[in-house]
């Protein structure tokens, strides 16, 4: 009986043991970015210390990894399939095509993704209201209209806006179809250089000599990604380099109205910790940023033919020194 006694005992405290190892075994949070420049890094940088501020500390209570696929599709999906493998708690994809090479890979684990254009073109979600799935997030869709509004008020003769884009990149064809019709309704001409990876923008910019008044780049991840070789040409041939993402302004663009990406990482990070809190990210609606900021770098509207007026500067929320 004693025996029998002590074997019950025996047993219990190894359950007990096995409870509190598997209640201390760490939540693993994998996170894919399609490319590295500052906005993505900024994104995935909210990401981790928005976990950290709701007390998922790295190390601890939380397992992170990270992994760029540097502009390749196939890396993308190669990074995909090993975070499946691993056996993540929740990936977090940061733009479009990590997203969708993610979507395609977990089926059975939740996805946050973020820096996503259009996640319902893309085929993300079902609806921005009711994703319908195991994959939610945050949108970085962009005010196109307030975006012309800013460089027609600084380039106010412009009457041809050129742009450099990745044909094969949905993101990026959502916004140039977007930003061809916001320019029609305003009788403004949209003139493009397509590039399909990086070693191609410089080329394509160039092909928007003698075509552009302005230059006006999206957040295309190819494009951005080489960004300078758009800003030299826009140098050389004194046509002003607009923005929509306000890093690129201290690469040497000469203006941009957009938001943080270090805030719309943590606004995802947010949406990861309700996942590991138990959420469901069927039940979560697709987010968007609301807040813009001006930010301008008046020695980079010199260097390409154009001086902000001082009112413009006036009302910028960053001014950017880039002399060069």
């Amino acid at each position: 009986m004693a025996k029998k006694t002590l074997r019950t005992l025996l047993g219990a405290s190894l359950m007990a043991l096995t409870s509190l190892s598997l209640a201390a075994e760490p939540k693993v949070v994998a996170i894919t970015q399609i490319v590295e420049h500052p906005a993505l890094d900024a994104a995935h940088q909210g990401v981790k210390d928005e976990l950290a501020a709701r007390g998922y500390t790295e190390g601890d209570n939380l397992k992170l990894m990270h992994e760029s696929a540097q502009g390749n599709s196939a890396i993308a999906s190669q990074i995909a399939r090993k975070f499946v493998g691993e056996g993540a708690d929740v990936i977090v994809a940061i733009a479009t095509p990590s997203a969708q090479t993610v979507a395609a890979a977990a089926r059975n684990i939740p996805v946050v993704f973020a820096a996503v254009t259009d996640p319902v073109g893309a085929k993300l979600v079902q609806s921005a209201e009711a994703p319908g799935a195991n994959i939610t997030g945050v949108s970085d869709m962009l005010p196109i209209d307030k975006h012309l509004d800013m460089l027609q008020r600084m380039v106010p003769d412009a009457k041809r806006i050129g742009t450099v884009y990745n044909p094969g990149e949905a993101n990026a064809v959502s916004l140039i179809e977007l930003l061809e019709e916001r320019l029609e309704a305003r009788g403004l001409t949209l003139v493009k250089g397509a590039a399909t990876k990086t070693s191609e923008v410089l080329g394509a910019a160039r092909s928007l000599v003698g075509k552009a008044d302005a230059i006006y780049l999206t957040t295309d991840n190819t494009v951005i990604s080489a960004a300078e070789a758009v800003i030299s040409v826009g140098e050389r041939a004194k046509i002003p380099v607009f923005a929509a993402d306000t890093a690129t302004v201290a690469r040497g663009a000469v203006a941009a109205l957009g938001f943080d990406y270090y805030d719309h990482g943590r606004q995802a990070g947010v949406m990861v910790a309700r996942i590991l809190d138990g959420e469901k990210p069927a039940d979560m609606p697709v987010e968007t940023m609301e807040k813009l900021n001006l930010f301008v770098n008046p020695e980079a509207g010199e260097r390409m033919g154009t001086t902000l007026a001082d009112d413009v500067i006036a009302e910028a929320a960053e001014i950017v020194k880039s002399d060069k």
